[in-house]
């Protein structure tokens, strides 16, 4: 007897919970997630906005808000120019970067699992070496391509892209693995390749949809670190945006102050523009389902 009042005393496992106490524990992870996303924010808008309060100050600190600062970063075309090629520096990194690791990771996952281990490894390791340890190797290499390059073309910083690749694929690798892990991968290819699609049909078609919002995430955070990225540049003797300000700042700091300001907005912009983009993809399949 004393065995059933024991069963019947404790709620069999996989019972609902009462109502009440799941609209208490949502209420709390609502207003718990609102603290946190409060905390963060400010976190991350008080840096914006003291650069935007500099770069509109005025240099006697007691007349109105100027953006005679931000209208100078036309007057030198060096930072133009500098701007210019960090940003199709992001484009190529992003786009170098994902069709070297989505491929790669794909055929791992179809035929060699077992190098899972050592691809992971290998994405990993620049995480663990210091840049300037990077340069020392890279340097050699860099001279052999300014080599066999055109003179006019020596100084672009264009050729960072190859630098920039490796030093991303940390970040990216864990952002698509984390897509990958998210889907079916060979239950798909099996679909696809028995209805008759190629391998291209399969990554461009099939697998690529289903992670787009890992490859967004991705994209962006290969965005973010060549725009933030300035050891490797300088060290190289390469004008990007970061160098660029770095030397501007000596001349003209509101400007270089400006310029940072706005790359951080872009940054900013970028990353809500993603989350948009993951609420909406999510909105449409529940609607879908």
């Amino acid at each position: 007897m004393a065995a059933i009042a024991t069963e019947l005393a404790v709620p069999a496992e996989g019972a609902s919970r009462p109502p009440g106490l799941r609209a208490r524990r949502a209420r709390r992870f609502r207003v718990i997630r609102a603290i946190l996303l409060l905390l963060f924010g400010l976190f991350f808008s008080v840096p914006i906005l003291a650069l935007v309060e500099f770069s509109t100050r005025q240099s006697t600190l007691s007349g109105p808000r100027t953006l005679e600062y931000w209208r100078q970063i036309g007057d030198y075309p060096a930072l133009v120019s500098a701007i210019v090629a960090s940003l199709e520096l992001a484009v190529l990194t992003s786009v170098f970067a994902l069709v070297l690791l989505v491929p790669t990771m794909v055929w791992v996952r179809l035929r060699l699992p077992r190098l899972a281990r050592l691809v992971e490894f290998l994405c990993l390791l620049p995480l663990t070496i210091p840049a300037i340890v990077l340069v020392v190797g890279w340097a050699p290499i860099y001279l052999w391509i300014n080599y066999l390059t055109p003179a006019q073309y020596q100084t672009s910083p264009l050729a960072l892209t190859f630098a920039y690749v490796i030093l991303v694929l940390p970040y990216m690798y864990r952002s698509l693995d984390a897509g990958l892990s998210a889907i079916d991968v060979p239950t798909l290819t099996e679909a696809a390749r028995s209805l008759g699609a190629g391998w291209s049909t399969v990554m461009v078609r099939v697998i690529v949809p289903n992670i787009a919002s890992a490859v967004l995430n991705a994209s962006l955070l290969a965005v973010a670190l060549v725009l933030g990225e300035f050891t490797v540049a300088s060290l190289l003797n390469y004008v990007n945006l970061q160098v660029a300000m770095n030397n501007l700042s000596q001349d003209n700091a509101g400007v270089a102050v400006a310029v940072a300001a706005g790359s951080l907005l872009v940054v900013f912009l970028l990353l809500f523009a993603l989350s948009f983009v993951g609420r909406r993809r999510t909105g449409t399949a529940v609607e879908e389902n």
